[in-house]
């Protein structure tokens, strides 16, 4: 899995993510926010507060992270079973 080096919080719920192998795209997170723990994107401010960790993670707070190997299937349009055949 490529590691994160870039997440930018975009208008709208999107993220602007770009990863280490040059891999650049958005995805959209709008379906979350509200549910759960997402309650906290209810402000928009707060979900302008993303960061990527040390570990390489994307998240918000201690408790609000996005799955990177998700994000990055979305991006490139792959499913999980053609990712690992690469």
């Amino acid at each position: 899995m490529p590691n994160i080096i870039m997440a930018e919080a975009l208008p709208d719920y999107k993220l602007c993510l770009e990863f280490e192998d040059g891999i650049k795209g958005q995805v959209y997170l709008s379906n979350f926010k509200g549910k759960g723990v997402f309650e906290y994107w209810n402000k928009v401010d707060n979900f302008l507060k993303v960061y990527v960790t040390n570990n390489g993670s994307i998240v918000w707070t201690y408790d609000i992270e996005i799955d990177l190997l998700n994000c990055y299937l979305k991006i490139t349009n792959q499913t999980f079973e053609e990712y690992a055949h690469n």
